[in-house]
């Protein structure tokens, strides 16, 4: 734990932690140091040179310098602002006087600080070398417009994780050596450095979340979609979240009219507060999204009110607001309708699993935490499509912490081992799907202490078995010759051959899945990792959460977080299905009888989709709450007039009641569950200069008794690997990065590069012989489907994905009781 010091910025006292650098104390102290280049969370990149200050005496960069007890600090003299305007004078040298169609205009970086320091004449000069623009994804980039200040390299590297941007160097004319010696040095080094570099991109590791457009202080990278089409001060900005997945991270809808024959408002783009708040691609261009209804259907609506009366069920997803949620669990104990949510049910049953060995009703950790953290092991978490925040956490707390990770998984992701390029005590251990209890049970025996002589008798009682489990994870199937011993025939039989000697046992435990074989036992691995850490966190998946053995994989993450120093945050798979799994207090997996649909195929569809009996509104649409990852109740406003009915309506008619918002359900969200009875309108909606996230509320965790006579040993014997057989492969659950569910397929920036199918490595496509865009018959069981099949080149190994996001595909049907499962790919 750092200490709180005290020092003094322009003759103010001001307190600080220890480690923290003189820029961002500034700035928590609404004291003005310019800056080009830093971002508040990722290293200085020393590009910009801009924020020099004096202390004690001696100049210093106050994006890298720490601050010390009694520390002096003066952030403006003489010498300081000739620095600051010789380097101003530099960045506008041949800089195109585009500004009134430039993007970027009237929220440039650039531009500001040339105001700001008043520049009304040009020392410098330099001839200007052809740059052309280029298109990079979701993205153009112009050259000729880039002041090389390293903000999306930096963001890249140190909060996305990809690494897909550089700097390279460009050709261009010396600088005139004459300016080495009239200008200040600063700005001479800063310009021979501008001069001759450009960014470069690698495609194939970028996975389109547009942070790198939103950290640019000009106009260099913008997004292809938004480009020319908008002035920046014409645009009103919304403040909501992300809808799409549990981050729910803090954006804005920026809209206005949309041309001037239809006055109706548009999403223009989503920007966020990157120096606070990072977003996904989702989040970023699968904006629009709505609904766009032009009127209420009173015939539908009247249909609706009477389909609600004989409902059996009522099915519904977890991509609604908590006061959805709220209406529609009214809703089920007026009509006696059981409530049908697969995805809550589930969160539901292995967080009251996780409670009774954890004693806590909630998960103990969150993202904050885990990019806090400088030891950090995820586990059943397919983290760049999952959740790319957990992602950027765990990348965060690996390079910005010079942390140490532990990444389990069945499908191998170079995109996540870019972190490992760069976090040198960062492991991927790829392993064989259905052995997380081995995993689990390996980290309770490292790191727990004190277990209750029950649960130690119980972890060293599945040991063999454990060991066993984790070695044949890692072999081959393989066929031998076994003689019968009835017949004497001699048949094939496939089967797992680990061929060790028993005294090899332990010490392949101790190796324990390494991906890469070393001379190093894995225990010895663990130990170098540890060194200097103390910030323990554990990244918890949905491969636990939608699982057979959920029941065992749930206490044992709970004793984890008991009885070792991790902190383990568990992972909602949907953007509030925390939300929903605490407010609706009974949830059924499967529906009965007839059944309403709420953005679910069913007997009677309501729709915000728009292809239902009757339209509800989009998320970007509504105002309310989600409950996010964070365990922090978060506002989200509406950006899109919508036309329709609304839940809210329906719930008046159902329930004989007259509310005349939806918002009023928030203050009535249930207290027990830890919600506070606060009114929508009071909810805060921001950050602070000092980094603290002022964003709605905590949510409050209860103590849950411990059941101490819990029998361990009563648990279900550990699931074997999953193994494929002859003409078989194992696929798995996962959309493509950046589609998360049907609104993301209907967002206009993805909707032309549209893939949903079954995807593969680009060796096993080739090993399958397959086509791109082929269609193949993928068989599970008894349940077939006809998919298309594309290469996925950001994934390797025989594991294939299958997309689930696509409403009329209906994929789910192949993963009922897991996200594995194996199939038969059949080509027509």
């Amino acid at each position: 734990m750092s200490d709180t010091i005290s020092l003094t910025i322009n003759g103010k006292v001001v307190e600080a932690k220890s480690d923290e650098t003189v820029l961002n104390t500034a700035r928590a102290n609404d004291i003005f140091i310019p800056a080009l280049c830093y971002l508040t969370r990722c290293s200085p990149t020393l590009a910009c040179r801009l924020c020099l200050v004096e202390a004690d005496g001696k100049q210093i960069y106050a994006c890298n310098a720490k601050v010390k007890e009694g520390m002096s600090v003066t952030t403006s003299t003489p010498t300081i602002e000739k620095e600051r305007r010789a380097i101003m004078e530099v960045y506008d040298v041949n800089h195109p006087l585009q500004c009134g169609v430039c993007d970027q205009s009237g929220e440039c970086e650039l531009q500001n600080y040339t105001l700001y320091m008043k520049l009304d004449s040009q020392s410098y000069s330099i001839k200007d070398v052809p740059r052309p623009t280029q298109h990079w994804g979701v993205m153009n980039y112009d050259p000729g417009l880039c002041i090389v200040c390293e903000k999306c390299v930096t963001v890249c590297k140190d909060m996305i994780g990809s690494n897909a941007l550089s700097t390279v160097k460009r050709g261009s004319e010396a600088i005139d050596k004459t300016f080495k010696e009239e200008m200040p040095k600063d700005a001479y080094s800063m310009w021979n450095k501008l001069n001759k570099s450009l960014i470069g991109f690698e495609e194939d590791n970028c996975t389109d979340c547009g942070e790198c457009i939103s950290v640019c202080p000009v106009g260099a990278l913008v997004s292809n979609d938004f480009q020319y089409k908008s002035n920046a001060w014409e645009l009103t900005r919304v403040p909501a979240c992300n809808p799409h997945s549990s981050d729910c991270a803090f954006m804005y809808y920026e809209t206005k009219h949309t041309s001037v024959e239809d006055s109706s408002p548009k999403i223009y783009r989503v920007t966020n507060e990157h120096h606070y708040s990072t977003l996904n691609g989702a989040a970023r261009f699968a904006y629009d999204f709505e609904n766009k209804t032009q009127g209420k259907d009173e015939k539908a609506f009247n249909e609706a009110i009477e389909a609600f009366k004989k409902a059996d069920s009522i099915k519904f997803n977890s991509y609604i607001t908590n006061e959805e949620a709220l209406i529609l669990q009214k809703i089920a104990l007026k009509t006696g309708a059981r409530l049908v949510n697969k995805d809550a049910f589930r969160f539901k049953r292995f967080m009251q699993n996780y409670s009774l060995t954890s004693g806590k009703s909630l998960y103990s950790s969150s993202l904050k935490d885990v990019h806090n953290s400088n030891f950090v092991i995820s586990l059943g978490a397919y983290l760049k499509s999952d959740l790319p925040s957990a992602r950027y956490a765990f990348n965060n707390s690996v390079i910005m912490n010079k942390g140490a990770g532990l990444y389990f998984h069945p499908v191998s992701d170079p995109v996540m081992e870019k972190v490992g390029k760069k976090g040198k005590t960062t492991e991927f251990i790829y392993h064989k799907p259905n052995v997380e209890s081995s995993i689990l049970y390996l980290i309770l025996h490292l790191f727990a202490n004190d277990l209750p002589n029950e649960v130690q008798e119980f972890i060293d009682s599945k040991k063999e078995q454990r060991v066993k489990t984790v070695i044949e994870s890692k072999k081959e199937q393989v066929v031998e010759l076994v003689k019968d011993e009835e017949t004497g025939e001699e048949k094939e039989v496939k089967k797992l051959v680990t061929k060790k000697e028993e005294k090899q046992v332990e010490f392949e435990y101790t190796k324990f899945l390494d991906a890469i074989e070393k001379d190093e036992t894995f225990l010895e691995l663990i130990d170098s990792m540890l060194a200097k850490k103390d910030k323990f966190s554990l990244i918890v998946g949905e491969d636990l959460i939608h699982n057979e053995n959920y029941e065992e994989l749930a206490k044992f993450c709970g004793l984890v977080d008991k009885y070792t120093s991790f902190d383990v945050v568990v992972i909602p798979p949907q953007t509030n299905t925390l939300g929903v799994s605490l407010i609706c207090d009974e949830l059924f997996e499967d529906e009965s009888g007839f059944v309403i649909g709420y953005n679910e195929k069913a007997d009677f569809e309501l729709s915000a989709l728009g292809d239902g009996k009757l339209d509800m509104p989009a998320l970007n649409q509504q105002e309310g709450t989600f409950t996010n990852i964070d365990k922090k109740i978060i506002p989200t406003n509406v950006a899109i007039e919508y036309k329709g009915y609304v839940l809210n309506d329906l719930a008046n008619e159902i329930l004989g009641c007259d509310v005349d918002h939806t918002i009023e359900y928030t203050s009535e969200l249930p207290e027990d569950k830890g919600y506070c009875s606060l009114e929508f309108d009071d909810l805060p909606n921001y950050f602070g200069n000092n980094r603290v996230e002022y964003r709605g509320y905590d949510l409050k965790t209860n103590d849950i008794e411990v059941n101490e006579e819990f029998e361990f040993k009563t648990l279900e014997p550990l699931v074997s690997p999953l193994i494929a057989g002859e003409d078989e492969i194992i696929i798995y659950k996962a959309n493509p990065i950046n589609q998360f569910n049907e609104f993301t397929a209907i967002a206009h920036e993805f909707k032309d590069d549209l893939q949903s199918g079954i995807f593969f490595s680009k060796a096993l496509f080739e090993k399958l012989e397959l086509e791109e865009n082929q269609e193949v018959t993928v068989k599970v069981g008894e349940v077939q489907k006809t998919l298309k099949v594309y290469v996925e080149n950001q994934i390797d190994g025989e594991i294939a994905l299958v997309s689930t996001f696509e409403k009329e595909l209906d994929t789910k049907v192949f993963f009922e009781n897991t996200r594995y499962a194996v199939a038969k790919v059949m080509r027509d």
